[in-house]
């Protein structure tokens, strides 16, 4: 939905509306539950991109987020949010999602890459 988002250039309730009309059929059912938390997570993102982009920005030492891959930087907007705005689900459980996230969807050196980023941001989040 936040590639959707980033890259098509699309609203983000279109996003979501789109992503849910492509989901592959012979994916298992998302629960409703499980639904409203990924639209909750996507428009908590885009409603806070700006702040998330600068914690991000803080913690990249010597990478703008422009120069970031497209998925590394979607990924750390997402797991940032959850780090920063949704305190419910547990730090370890949030960056080790976004670990798997980097492993199945980027380069293998993204992985150490959002380690190193999260990390920081989860030690700062209070700063």
């Amino acid at each position: 939905m936040l590639y959707l988002w980033e890259v098509g250039r699309v609203p983000p309730q279109t996003a979501v509306e789109r992503y849910w009309e492509m989901a592959d059929e012979d994916e298992p059912d998302l629960s409703d539950a499980g639904r409203a938390f990924a639209e909750h997570l996507v428009h908590g993102v885009v409603s806070r991109v700006a702040d998330l982009d600068i914690a991000i920005e803080r913690q990249a030492q010597n990478w703008r987020l422009a120069r970031m891959a497209v998925v590394d930087r979607l990924i750390l907007r997402l797991a940032a949010y959850e780090l920063l705005h949704d305190p419910e689900t547990p730090a370890s459980v949030v960056i080790d999602e976004a670990l798997e996230l980097a492993r199945t969807f980027s380069e293998e050196d993204a992985v150490s890459f959002v380690n190193g980023i999260l990390d920081a941001i989860h030690k700062h989040r209070h700063d």
